[in-house]
């Protein structure tokens, strides 16, 4: 447990990415109370060592072991006395051991499995970036952070706003329904038909941000939304009936907590991932994080909801499915979304045949137990041959 007046020492995983950015931007507003102790980048050497430049952390990790001499040799030549390390295995003892309090988990897909686990087996604080530590092994992970002790703060917008209005009652069969709101990506309104055509361009451009293609791609089939509702039902422990979505293409309600007694609490603000880290990074208190406070008049002050179309988008009711199949159902969900949206922006297949080999996936995949980490591989690694084999036949 951190302390109120203590050093807060953070790991910062996936160090060299936006999310990565945004945190050093918040601690480094707070020299006072926290720094910044281990930095960790994918092959990225050169940017690593300028952020330890910058931060002077204790240790720097970069996952590619190859890179281990670059990373030893950049560090000595600025003239710093950070540690270098590479690999998972560096990772994953950081992560556990007395380097850090918190772990800031923002290395992108299963590459950030292995460390968030040992993060949460080692107590720490742990602020969740890495959707994919709680679609393929959600029912692991939280077990290993209530068994160590471990505080969760999620650091996807709408899941941070349902922590943070969750936070105001203390007795979880209190909340009766949670809402999760969703932009409705590029091609919101358009019917189903509309959406065979859809090229790899038109999906990848979103109308209010800026991001990869794959996440462009799952926004735009609204699967994001849907892996999203699997990470809710592990984070907040509530099942796929009271789990809903609405479509709020202002972006500015990230989601909604009703409670038995009629209130509906909802957390607003820009759309700026710094106030979810200041969120996980300050809390019980909140903390300032070079976000302004949103101004509804200059916003239009026009707040509009809808309910998604599953028809047009059933990416979301596929993933409702894996959800009540449990077990290895939601990692066999992801691993064929991913083979899917790769094949649609390589043109190998059309945009709705992403539901449609997600679907078959699914269809030809028995649920197994989630009852160990090979076991969340295996799937995965089975659901990708599937998808695969379909997707070849298709093209």
């Amino acid at each position: 447990m951190i302390q109120p007046d203590s050093l807060q020492r953070v790991a910062v995983f996936g160090a060299t990415g936006s999310i990565g950015a945004s945190a050093l931007d918040v601690i480094a507003r707070h020299p006072d109370t926290m720094r910044a102790s281990v930095l960790a980048a994918g092959s990225k050497v050169g940017e690593l060592v300028e952020l330890c430049r910058a931060h002077r952390p204790e240790h720097a990790v970069i996952a590619d072991e190859g890179r281990f001499a670059a990373l030893r040799d950049g560090l000595r030549d600025a003239g710093l006395q950070t540690q270098a390390h590479a690999g998972c295995e560096a990772l994953d003892s950081l992560a556990a051991g007395d380097a850090c309090d918190s772990v800031v988990a923002a290395i992108v897909g299963a590459a950030g499995l292995s460390s968030t686990l040992a993060a949460a087996r080692g107590g720490k604080r742990l602020l969740l970036a890495n959707k994919e530590s709680l679609v393929l092994a959600g029912e692991l992970l939280m077990r290993a952070a209530r068994g160590a002790g471990a505080t969760i703060v999620p650091i996807d917008s709408e899941h941070n706003a349902l922590f943070q209005c969750m936070a105001a009652c203390d007795d979880p069969a209190a909340v009766s329904r949670i809402t999760l709101t969703a932009s409705g990506g590029p091609f919101r309104g358009h019917g189903r038909a509309e959406l065979a055509d859809v090229a790899p361009a038109q999906a990848i451009a979103h109308p209010k941000w800026s991001m990869g293609p794959k996440i462009s791609v799952d926004s735009a089939t609204l699967m994001n939304k849907g892996l999203e509702v699997i990470e809710a039902h592990h984070l907040f422990g509530l099942p796929a009936e009271r789990i809903r979505v609405l479509v709020h293409p202002q972006s500015l309600v990230h989601a909604i907590v009703d409670f038995v007694d009629g209130s509906s609490l909802a957390q607003l603000g820009l759309p700026d991932m710094r106030t979810a880290l200041a969120v996980g990074l300050g809390w019980p208190r909140r903390i300032a994080s070079g976000v302004a406070a949103l101004d509804l008049l200059a916003q239009g002050a026009k707040l509009e909801f809808e309910a998604p179309d599953l028809d047009a988008f059933p990416c979301l009711a596929l993933a409702w499915r894996a959800l009540a199949a449990g077990g290895t159902a939601p990692a066999a969900l992801n691993a064929a979304n991913e083979e899917a949206v790769s094949a649609f922006l390589q043109g190998r297949i059309g945009f709705l045949s992403i539901p449609d080999t997600v679907a078959a996936t699914l269809d030809a995949m028995p649920v197994q137990h989630a009852d160990s980490l090979d076991a969340l591989l295996a799937a995965d690694t089975q659901a990708r041959s599937v998808a695969r084999s379909r997707i070849g036949r298709a093209h």
